[in-house]
């Protein structure tokens, strides 16, 4: 820990990487909704996609704002907002289960969208920083492992509750308590001092300066090493998100398990490896360059996704399997590769931009659902191929620029 994060910073870092655990747990029960409404609310794979499509939508429309409040407030204070945001959707889970509307569930998931982009938008960029900048991709991935233990037990505990009996258990109470957990945590929040990260101009200039939000969002788009890390990160949500979204659908349809199996080994089969090699990655990255490491992992994914595709049996199951085992540092790695190169004063705005990425798990499961109403869920994992194709690519173009430094 100590060649990770600088010691001054260990309890900052401790208190962020709890942020990333609750993401992760609010992320993960979006793949157990996906069944369980299709069931309770009589919808289509394609209709449950909604799930995902309103959550991450939040995410879009509202991660330029959450660069704003971190700039003008910092990020203690945008911290405690998003908490708050992502509290106040999940209880509007009560009214929504009490009329059975999916209309008023779509509703509390883009808040929860809006507040959890808030969270993403702080807690990347700020663990990141508390270090050294060497070791920026491997403390990030040690950060977003706790992101995965929050995804493993979402759905054993979440899809447990809900397919167990006789599967009409009420979304409302898991959400109910989700939500006053997220309340507390935000009453922590409140009352901690979390250093800022100071950069070579003050908050105040930062505002006056006279290059404006608009200007800073143009000068790093028209940088096309961050174009390419934003796409890459685009693409990997589609791949990512797809996956883990159908997850159940694709094992109860190729009938491996039951739903209530499927919610069990999502947690600690899939996402339980996904954790696990996000820990021993932020380890290899820590002695070999992470691009060397995306790159390896990039065309694993590409190879297993497309077994899949190929609806071989055995070799299929494994296939899935292994893209959980190697797309877990993508996320944390390509993050922390694109935001390197983007000045102090422009990082917060950087962030936020590269927080619109999520969006991608919207359109990649709408895709998914799409194509495996028209076929069958094993085709319908050409979707992820095709996002971990660029993933591949992107891996490539910076291992060039990095043997071309060196």
């Amino acid at each position: 820990m100590s060649k990770l994060v600088t010691k001054k910073y260990i309890l900052p870092f401790a208190l962020i990487t709890s942020l990333f655990f609750m993401w992760g747990f609010a992320r993960a029960i979006l793949d157990v909704l996906n069944k369980h409404f299709q069931e309770s609310l009589s919808i289509s794979i394609t209709q449950s996609t909604l799930i995902q499509a309103t959550t991450y939508l939040g995410y879009f429309l509202m991660a330029i704002p959450a660069g704003i409040i971190i700039t003008r407030l910092g990020y203690r204070r945008g911290v405690v907002i998003g908490l708050l945001l992502f509290a106040a959707g999940s209880l509007l889970f009560i009214p929504g289960s009490s009329a059975m509307s999916f209309t008023i569930f779509l509703i509390a998931l883009f808040v929860i969208g809006c507040g959890l982009v808030i969270l993403e938008t702080a807690a990347n960029p700020y663990a990141s920083v508390l270090g050294s900048p060497d070791t920026a991709a491997s403390r990030l991935n040690l950060a977003q492992s706790f992101n995965g233990l929050g995804c493993i037990i979402a759905p054993v505990l979440v899809g447990g509750f809900l397919f167990s009996g006789d599967g009409n258990n009420g979304v409302d109470i898991p959400y109910a308590v989700m939500g006053i957990i997220v309340l507390v945590a935000a009453l922590i929040f409140s009352r901690v001092k979390l250093p800022e990260i100071t950069t070579d101009a003050s908050d105040n200039a930062i505002e006056t300066q006279s290059t404006s939000i608009a200007s800073t969002i143009k000068r790093l788009l028209s940088d096309h090493v961050f174009r390419f890390g934003l796409i890459a990160l685009f693409c990997y949500e589609i791949s990512e998100i797809s996956i883990n979204s159908l997850f159940i659908n694709y094992t109860t349809a190729e009938g491996w398990m039951d739903k209530t199996v499927a919610s069990a080994v999502l947690s600690f089969g899939a996402l339980g490896l996904f954790m696990f090699a996000r820990v021993g990655g932020s380890w290899i990255m820590s002695r070999i360059k992470a691009e060397k490491v995306l790159a390896f992992c990039g065309f694993m994914t590409v190879v297993s996704a497309l077994l899949v595709a190929m609806d071989l049996g055995t070799i299929s199951k494994i296939g899935l399997f292994s893209c959980y085992a190697f797309e877990a540092i993508m996320f944390p790695t390509i993050f922390a590769i694109t935001i390197a190169r983007v000045d102090n004063n422009s990082v917060k705005i950087a962030s936020s931009l590269l927080m619109m990425t999520p969006i991608g798990g919207a359109v990649g499961t709408l895709l998914m659902g799409l194509l495996a109403d028209a076929t069958s869920m094993s085709t319908s994992f050409i979707i992820p191929a095709a996002g971990y194709i660029f993933v591949f690519l992107y891996s490539l173009s910076r291992l060039s620029a990095t043997r071309k430094t060196a």
